[in-house]
């Protein structure tokens, strides 16, 4: 899996995110990164919301 590293400097997860900042993140993230997959506690998370990834 490749490592966008520019995107990874300029979106940093926040310090003590809260579930939705979480969220937000890893969407933001799949879209613009293949480094890793959502951690799988939160995708389940994210399926009981009927947020789809």
């Amino acid at each position: 899996m490749k490592i966008n590293a520019d995107w990874h400097k300029k979106n940093r997860m926040p310090k003590n995110a809260t579930l939705q900042q979480r969220i937000q993140w890893h969407l933001a993230h799949q879209k613009n990164c293949s480094c890793r997959p959502i951690p799988e506690k939160l995708a389940q998370t994210m399926k009981k919301m009927k947020i789809k990834s």
